[in-house]
């Protein structure tokens, strides 16, 4: 995620107030197990939902994703301070533009479905 975001090793580590060395480490499978609180920080600085993190490193069963408390937020999104009212306006936005496309490209497959 690091690289497609087109960030270094140094941005990413100061932004999760880790050292350059340990990013390394984690990125090339030396160390394998990262702290919760590590994972949470790198989250924010790279801007990929925590639990998404939480379950690569092994700490979440991909199983027992509807037990998630509260769900994740798109990574679009992450960081970003929103009052209910504001994520409730997030919400109705989505639901109209699935709508939309609905509408304007009924027989198109949604996105994850198979083709063919």
């Amino acid at each position: 995620m690091r690289k497609l975001r087109e960030r270094s090793l140094q941005a990413v580590a100061g932004s999760a107030k880790i050292s350059v060395a340990y990013l390394q480490k984690l990125e090339n499978g030396t160390v394998n197990d990262p702290s919760p609180r590590v994972l949470r920080r790198l989250a924010g600085a790279l801007e990929v939902p925590y639990y998404r993190l939480m379950e690569l490193a092994g700490y979440l069963d991909p199983d027992q994703e509807e037990r998630r408390l509260p769900s994740p937020v798109p990574w679009v999104l992450a960081g970003e301070e929103l009052s209910a009212a504001e994520w409730k306006a997030v919400a109705a936005f989505v639901r109209y533009l699935k709508e939309q496309r609905d509408e304007t490209h009924p027989d198109e497959p949604e996105s994850g479905e198979e083709t063919g």
